[in-house]
C-alpha cells in the first residue's frame, strides 16, 4: 500500500503521484472511473470497472430474469390477460 498526500487545486483538480500511478498502471491518456461513497474515493481505471460490471450483470440478468418469469409465468397473469381481451372486444 502506498500512502501519500496531495493538494485539490482551486478546480477541484488532483494530480495523482507518480508511484501511485506507475503502481497502478495508469498512463496518459488513461480513462479513470471515480466513485464516491459514504466520504470515500475510489479511482479506478475504467476498463476494469467494465470488466467487473459485466461480471456484475451476468448474476443481475439471471436474477432479473428468473424473478419476472415467477410474476408473469403465473395462473392470474392469464386470467386477467384473457379478461382485458374479452374487455377489449367488446368495446
Amino acid at each position: 500500500m502506498i500512502v501519500k498526500t496531495i493538494k485539490v487545486s482551486d478546480k477541484g483538480q488532483i494530480a495523482i503521484p507518480q508511484t501511485i500511478r506507475e503502481q497502478a498502471g495508469i498512463k496518459k491518456g488513461d480513462e479513470l472511473v471515480i466513485f464516491e461513497s459514504n466520504g470515500k474515493i475510489l479511482i479506478e481505471k475504467s476498463h476494469r470497472v467494465s470488466a467487473k460490471m459485466k461480471d456484475h450483470f451476468k448474476d443481475l440478468m439471471r436474477f432479473s430474469e428468473q424473478a419476472l418469469k415467477d410474476v408473469w409465468g403465473n395462473k392470474q397473469d392469464d386470467i386477467w390477460n384473457n379478461y382485458l381481451k374479452i374487455s377489449k372486444t367488446k368495446i
